[in-house]
């Protein structure tokens, strides 16, 4: 459940938006492709974007022809998104968190939060999603999953010496999931809490993406990460030096990182159908 703390942590990306708009990953074509043949978005269709950053979805749901408010609570993240998303004429960037957005009435055929609805208070988040869809809408959760593969160098296997050295004890190391064990978690809305009856059950789809770094653009990925912007600079930035100098010297300066992306989509219920 996205408490005070958490809502607070998802806007350290407000620091970085530069950062995080050049290295976090992007989202596969196949995904919209899924997504649009899911839900039925018709060129002129209407989307709600809840937590755009950057406007890396943004983008290609832009693309896509559809009409597409986005809204994103972080200064920086939305100009820097207005900047971004400047030749798209069906994209309008609204400053606000999703809980206090004044929809001024208006109705989505579709809601999509990309690796953002965790940050969303879900006490609010889910009625509210449901209230700003039309009867039949769809609800979209986007992401990514950081996996392995056996026997593959990865870098935090690589790196725990490090992290316990500067960072003891912190509950946040660990070796990410093997890809096999994450595909089978096929059931539910993720790791969020859950709509209740007011969304049918998802679809869920995965897409294996990998991105490749040299150690000092790993570094600057973890960084714009929040379990690496919550730790103090004087922490974190000996650490990230540190990480990107094993990768040099351990790994030949060439490291992956896996993920599974991720589509969850639901329809808008309509009381008592599910």
């Amino acid at each position: 459940m996205a408490g005070p703390d958490q809502r607070y942590l998802g806007r350290v990306f407000d620091e970085v938006p530069e950062l995080y708009d050049r290295v976090r990953p992007s989202y596969p074509d196949e995904l919209f492709a899924d997504l649009v043949a899911i839900t039925g978005m018709a060129d002129n269709g209407s989307v709600l974007e809840v937590g755009c950053g950057t406007g890396q979805a943004t983008r290609s749901l832009a693309a896509l022809g559809c009409s597409v408010t986005a809204v994103e609570p972080g200064a920086g993240m939305a100009a820097l998104a207005r900047q971004r998303l400047a030749d798209f004429g069906n994209v309008d960037v609204e400053r606000s968190t999703f809980e206090e957005w004044d929809d001024r009435g208006r109705r989505f055929g579709v809601l999509v939060a990309a690796s953002a609805w965790h940050w969303v208070d879900p006490s609010v988040g889910w009625q509210r999603a449901r209230e700003v869809l039309d009867p039949g809408g769809w609800m979209a959760l986007l992401g990514h999953v950081v996996v392995r593969r056996p026997g593959e160098p990865e870098v935090y296997a690589e790196t725990a010496d490090l992290h316990e050295r500067f960072s003891p004890g912190n509950s946040g190391w660990c070796h990410p999931p093997l890809e096999d064990d994450v595909r089978t978690t096929d059931r539910g809305w993720g790791l969020v809490d859950g709509p209740g009856d007011l969304f049918g059950p998802p679809i869920v789809r995965w897409y294996p993406t990998v991105q490749w770094f040299d150690g000092n653009g790993f570094a600057d990925l973890l960084r714009s990460t929040s379990l690496y912007r919550r730790l103090e600079p004087d922490v974190r930035e000996p650490l990230l030096d540190a990480i990107a100098e094993c990768i040099r010297t351990r790994m030949d300066d060439r490291a992956s990182r896996r993920y599974l992306s991720v589509l969850r989509v639901g329809q808008r219920a309509e009381r008592g159908r599910w």
